[in-house]
């Protein structure tokens, strides 16, 4: 399905990376932003995006969509086939935007919401007109490199706009995953926050620094999950006898008294203190920005590693990057036209407009 016009409500970091692979699929999109900074803001993110994807496509990129920032969101979600919502996780600010959109964006839109863990039916109250085309949609930083993308529906959401949606996202290279229960934080979110208050306890207990741990994930399992998530590794590690065997052999484990998972650290000034000094210790001799640039460098390398593997059709993530790298390839061969023949186009008469005359 292809999307001529989005409008993305929200330039942050999750805003601006869904303008950037938007407008890097060639897709015009209409930014609506109350911050001043939002064009510097965007401008940052769709610069590292640039940067990421002429790594990807050495032979040159597509032709860009064209960004517009709109005054309001009434303008900026006119003709939208998409409208991307990424405010901040408020749900008084959730419902206060989304009618809004409902009010004036185009019936057959999609209205997808970025939120990290807000149900959809906890929002859709607010849209009065049309709540069956709200889904979430929740992507992961940075939005224009990692495919994926929860799509979640709520009590009033149609079957047939999950679909559309679905079929959206994939025509713009990513993997969406349709969550099959409604649920706070749909299935990423809630497993990454298991980690982090694990992490945190490990910190503040003083088992292991920041540095430490972060090291522990990505020389370890970090790199297992990268290529075959969690059940599929754990299946290797039953051996010949498969998950049955792990299930037996490990099982018992889940009853013994480990983790601190279902109790959360008292989140005070010392914690924060102890987090933030290690952290800086451990990454404070580059920027944002630098940190960014490395992260997308590693990230498309690792695709591209995967790409290469299952005798060149690409492994997981892999065969998603190959499929995304040829169609962008393929948009970027086509012939674009000439400025005299786009001038013409525009101000060639339409059939109605001869017909007035006649």
């Amino acid at each position: 399905m292809t999307i001529n016009k989005a409008a993305c409500i929200g330039g942050g970091v999750i805003g601006a990376g869904w303008v950037a692979r938007l407008v890097l699929n060639g897709i015009d999109v209409a930014i609506y932003d109350p911050d001043p900074e939002a064009d510097r803001k965007v401008g940052e993110v769709l610069k590292g995006a640039r940067r990421a994807y002429r790594k990807m496509l050495p032979d040159g990129l597509p032709k860009e969509g064209k960004i517009t920032y709109a005054k309001t969101i009434a303008e900026a979600v006119a003709d939208a086939g998409l409208v991307q919502e990424s405010v901040p996780e408020r749900l008084e600010l959730k419902h206060r935007v989304l009618a809004e959109i409902d009010a004036h964006a185009p019936s057959s839109a999609i209205v997808g919401s970025s939120t990290s863990g807000i149900k959809p039916t906890d929002m859709a109250v607010a849209m009065k007109k049309h709540p069956e085309r709200l889904v979430v949609a929740h992507p992961f930083n940075p939005v224009y490199l990692l495919p994926l993308v929860e799509i979640v529906g709520g009590e009033q959401t149609w079957p047939e706009a999950i679909e559309l949606a679905r079929e959206h996202y994939a025509g713009i290279g990513m993997k969406p995953v349709v969550i099959r229960k409604e649920i706070e934080a749909f299935v990423g979110d809630r497993l990454l926050e298991a980690m982090w208050r694990e992490a945190l306890w490990l910190i503040k207990d003083g088992i292991c620094t920041v540095e430490e741990l972060d090291d522990i994930m990505r020389y370890s399992f970090g790199l297992r999950w990268a290529q075959m998530g969690m059940f599929q590794v754990y299946r290797i590690a039953g051996g010949e006898a498969g998950m049955r065997h792990f299930m037996a052999q490990f099982g018992p484990c889940l009853s013994w008294p480990w983790t601190k998972l279902m109790d959360v650290p008292e989140f005070n000034d010392e914690l924060v203190d102890l987090i933030a000094t290690q952290s800086d210790d451990q990454s404070d001799r580059w920027s944002i920005r630098e940190l960014e640039k490395i992260r997308d460098d590693n990230l498309v390398a690792i695709m591209e590693a995967l790409g290469k593997q299952n005798k060149g059709k690409g492994w997981g993530a892999g065969e998603l990057h190959n499929d995304y790298t040829r169609k962008l390839s393929k948009l970027a061969r086509k012939p674009k036209a000439s400025k005299a023949a786009e001038k013409a186009k525009a101000t060639k008469p339409k059939k109605a407009d001869k017909a007035k005359k006649k």
